[in-house]
């Protein structure tokens, strides 16, 4: 009995110092969740950036269009790209021509011309 007891002991003493020796996956499950965390933030960063850098753009564009400044005052709050498609339709181009001219689908023209008028 006494054979019994000290083989169970030693066991457990084995099996105890041999679990501070083993990989922990879990620890290794988080590293990699955080890693793919950090590179979701990033690329998020990059596409604000990269929309911020074509908003601007768009801007420059529309600065030089003298037309563009007879929108009526309840779309001057609106983004540029709401007020270049009104200005389209306000001088009679059709759905389709406007969205080719400004890289949109002819249901989000429509949608747009509906909501804001």
């Amino acid at each position: 009995m006494v054979y019994i007891f000290v083989s169970v002991v030693v066991i457990a003493l084995i099996l105890f110092l041999a679990s501070f020796f083993m990989n922990d996956e879990l620890k290794e499950l988080e590293e990699q969740l955080e890693q793919f965390s950090i590179t979701t933030m990033q690329d998020t960063y990059q596409m604000k950036k990269k929309i911020k850098i074509l908003e601007e753009e768009l801007l420059t564009e529309n600065i030089g269009n003298p037309d563009i400044k007879n929108i009526p005052p309840a779309l001057k709050d609106k983004p540029l790209l709401v007020q270049k498609v009104y200005h389209l339709h306000q001088h009679g181009y059709s759905q389709d021509e406007i969205a080719k001219q400004t890289s949109l689908d002819s249901h989000d023209v429509q949608t747009i011309l509906n909501y804001n008028m």
